[in-house]
Order: structure tokens, then C-alpha cells, then sequence
């Protein structure tokens, strides 16, 4: 599953293509596929919440 930073990344790419280009119909498909990304965003949790990492001492 792709997470959180990396969708709304994508999302704020495509956004900055979307206000570059000259042509309606590709900046209207940009647009879109931006906010699909947006969606697929918003209910994922703000930080990675992959297993955690086992607590390590250096002293033995």
C-alpha cells in the first residue's frame, strides 16, 4: 500500500503539471487524477505505522 507522503507528493506534482501546461483537456485530466489521489490520501494516518523497531541497547 502506497502511504500518505507519497500520494499527497504525487498529487502536488501533478497539480504543478496541471498549472504549466497550455492544453485545457490535459491540464482537466491532471486535475483529476490529483484529486483521485487526494481521496485515496486523506483516511491514511499521517505517519507510517509499520511494525516498530525492537528496542536496542548498547550495553549488554
Amino acid at each position: 500500500m502506497l502511504g500518505k507522503t507519497y500520494l499527497t507528493k504525487q498529487a502536488s506534482l501533478l497539480m504543478k503539471f496541471a498549472r504549466t501546461t497550455s492544453d485545457s483537456e490535459l491540464s482537466a485530466k491532471l486535475i483529476s487524477k490529483a484529486a483521485d489521489l487526494k481521496s485515496q490520501a486523506d483516511p491514511l494516518p499521517d505517519k507510517d505505522q509499520g511494525p516498530a523497531a525492537p528496542d536496542v541497547s548498547p550495553y549488554k
